[in-house]
């Protein structure tokens, strides 16, 4: 198989993906040796380095090398804390027949996953000494790890405490679009040609970021685990303007979700994600998981009609959806039961470079980036959608280097290259019937 030649690296921002095809690795529970980074690895990597402290807030974490990593340190003496989101912050094998009997499908589905993963004799029965060796939360529990999430400030939770980074020693930040489990980073074991959801993930090592991180990451930890109900979740943390770190020649801007939706727009994570938007000279090309922020198409669509070129890729499990810009960028648009978004504005002078990617069947684009002019990328956590602004923990970076900028360009060209662009033939058909049953 060809192989790019790799492409120098910052050293002080490194960038890694999952699907690159300039390098390979074993995945260490299916045993395939696939093309991409081992972002686990890089992960469990960063976590044996600490000497100090390692300060984690992620969504999910399900894999067990990276829960035997945190134990290690913290039985060395580490200081270790972990926040999860609430919705996944329970072992998967403590679900009881009649638990599981109630979860949604998707939801079944990824507690088969989990079985798989530790089941390791293949049985379908799960020993105590394999939940003990495989369940991550689980092998962190029996440790005695600290761990809370976003019930913490005695509420039900937050809308989604969607952050997905690491901070060790104060000083070298990990951050990522990828949930810590098999489908997020290596590949479903339901489905052989799986290759995980497409992801990036940035090591950075700074301490003025890394302090940001930690200033988001103590507002939601508080007294920890048994501690007052003082944690600061949602809305309820205090906003907190764009903050700046210029490392060397590059310039990492940062912003922390949600922003209540009673401030102005632009005081937001998307509302700066728009104005970054607006210095575009040349080009933006988008990889992105969903996109249903409308005053994020509306500035792409002014872009568009100052001459800059626009290309965007959306996961097709969202392309297509009523809600989804992508349908703005391409001049069409789908009701719901003949009703029509709220500021719906399909562009009178539509593109063609919008598609969706074709992933490994299983694999989701799980991205959430943008190049603007080959120079500047907007990454992080934050899906460009309204419940990810105005509800969810996020993170939202925006970096000014070429060198950065170059691995994203080329993790877009890869995926553009084999992308299905325009109006599917369906959906085209379901236009036109819904446009004489449901005018605009």
């Amino acid at each position: 198989m060809y192989r790019p030649t790799p492409l120098p690296q910052d050293p002080l921002v490194q960038v890694y993906f999952n699907h690159s095809l300039t390098t390979e690795y074993t995945e260490p529970y299916r045993q395939l040796t696939r093309s991409g980074d081992d972002l686990e690895q890089l992960i469990v990597a960063a976590i044996t380095s600490a000497q100090s402290t390692v300060d984690v807030a992620v969504q999910e974490l399900r894999l067990p090398k990276i829960a035997q990593a945190l134990v290690e340190r913290y039985q060395a003496g580490v200081k270790v804390r972990v926040i999860l989101e609430s919705n996944y912050s329970r072992p998967w094998s403590d679900l009881s027949v009649t638990d599981v009997a109630k979860l949604k499908p998707r939801e079944r589905q990824r507690y088969r996953e989990a079985l798989k993963l530790i089941d390791s004799n293949g049985n379908t029965q799960l020993s105590q000494d394999e939940i003990n060796q495989a369940d991550a939360l689980v092998i962190l529990r029996n440790a005695k790890v600290p761990i809370i999430d976003d019930t913490a400030d005695g509420s039900k939770g937050s809308g989604l405490m969607h952050h997905k980074f690491l901070v060790i020693d104060g000083r070298l930040s990990i951050v990522t679009s990828a949930n810590f489990t098999t489908s997020g980073i290596h590949g479903d074991f339901r489905t052989a040609e799986s290759r995980g959801n497409a992801n990036n993930l940035l090591k950075i090592d700074s301490s003025d970021l890394a302090n940001l991180l930690l200033e988001e990451f103590n507002l939601m930890w508080g007294d920890g685990p048994g501690g007052k109900p003082d944690s600061k979740f949602g809305i309820n943390k205090p906003w907190r303007q764009v903050q700046q770190v210029q490392l060397g020649n590059t310039g990492i801007s940062v912003h922390f979700s949600p922003t209540s939706a009673t401030q102005p727009w632009n005081q937001s994570s998307n509302g700066f994600i728009g104005k970054t938007l607006t210095r575009a000279t040349k080009n933006i090309d988008l990889a992105l998981f969903v996109f249903s922020e409308q005053r994020l198409a509306n500035i792409l669509e002014t872009s568009h009609q100052q001459g800059i070129e626009i290309r965007a890729l959306i996961d097709s499990s969202f392309a297509y959806r009523n809600y989804s810009e992508a349908l703005d960028l391409m001049g069409v648009a789908l009701s719901k039961e003949c009703e029509y978004e709220q500021g719906n504005h399909p562009w009178q002078n539509p593109i063609t470079t919008i598609g969706v990617p074709q992933l490994p069947k299983g694999d989701l684009l799980h991205h959430k980036f943008a190049i603007i002019d080959g120079q500047t990328v907007i990454t992080g956590s934050q899906n460009w959608s309204w419940a990810a602004n105005t509800n969810n923990d996020e993170t939202v970076l925006i970096i000014n280097n070429p060198t950065v900028a170059a691995h994203f360009q080329r993790e877009f060209e890869s995926l553009y290259a084999k992308a299905v662009l325009g109006i599917p033939m369906a959906l085209g058909q379901k236009i036109k019937a819904q446009q004489q049953k449901c005018p605009l």
